[in-house]
């Protein structure tokens, strides 16, 4: 059987994400037995591995692949980051407008949320509080005038890059924020969902500490169900996702009477037009 060729760079990622879960899956695979089963060379796993450890996604050991105890895909924020770019970007230019200098803004430590990160590191005299570190590195590192930024402290997981638990939820109620972000990992029928018990408990938190609220969530995430929930869209002033979610999975947003922004990422067909289902103004 002939070898595949390398493809695109979605496709180099979605070989990636089958060869993190075969050895999540399985804790240690052989590199020969990875090659074989993508019908790929062994110098092509060889990079894929490269790629995933320098993520501490995995680690490469001689002629095996071997997991990470505490990394899953759905808790990895080193792989996610890399995960629907073209919708977190177009979520960004979206929910941006929503924010104004002088703001109080809390915000998860879903990797949908970077970009927007990046974007808020322009704005004027923001105080941005944050559990996660990339969040916070990511806004500190545009250093816009008056901007400030308070780590949520708290149990620190390398996996997530952020912190959780009792003593984050502490710090979070002494806060009132003018506006919170958030992304679930799941959602199923308007009902969110989360892999971890302390991260369920922690967006339910940060939603209660905000005077307005928003969900960014790709059309990856729907009908899907994690362990623990932390009910639905109806907590959520707007939820924004973008235009290959399921119509029925928008409707039952809808329903609880939370509007729905559809953006179209770069390079989909309907790219540059207006795909807004909300009638709000920005």
């Amino acid at each position: 059987m002939g070898r595949r060729s390398r493809g695109s760079e979605a496709d180099v990622e979605r070989r990636r994400r089958r060869v993190l879960r075969r050895v999540i899956d399985e804790g240690a695979v052989p590199i020969a037995a990875l090659a074989e089963g993508l019908q790929v060379s062994t110098m092509t796993v060889h990079r894929d591995l490269a790629n995933l450890e320098s993520r501490r996604l995995l680690e490469k050991r001689r002629g095996m692949a071997v997991a990470l105890t505490a990394v899953t895909l759905e808790t990895a924020t080193r792989f996610r980051e890399y995960q629907q770019t073209e919708a977190k970007e177009a979520f960004a230019e979206f929910l941006v407008r929503q924010v104004a200098p002088g703001d109080t803004v809390l915000m998860d430590c879903g990797s949908t949320l970077f970009p927007l990160a990046r974007r808020l590191g322009r704005i004027e005299r923001l105080t941005v509080v944050t559990n996660s570190l990339r969040v916070a590195s990511l806004i500190g590192a545009a250093d816009a005038p008056g901007t400030e930024v308070i780590m949520l402290g708290g149990g620190y997981r390398p996996d997530f890059e952020a912190c959780a638990g009792t003593e984050t939820l502490r710090h979070l109620s002494r806060i009132r924020a003018t506006i919170a972000f958030s992304s679930p990992t799941a959602v199923d029928r308007a009902r969110l969902f989360h892999p971890v018990q302390e991260w369920a408990d922690l967006k339910e938190a940060m939603r209660e500490a905000a005077g307005r609220s928003a969900l960014a969530v790709d059309h990856t995430k729907f009908g899907r169900t994690a362990t623990h929930g932390y009910g639905d869209a109806s907590g959520y002033d707007l939820v924004v996702t973008d235009t290959a979610t399921p119509e029925e999975e928008i409707a039952a947003i809808e329903r609880l009477g939370v509007p729905v922004h559809v953006v179209a990422p770069a390079g989909t067909a309907a790219a540059g037009e207006d795909t807004g289902r909300d009638t709000d103004t920005d």
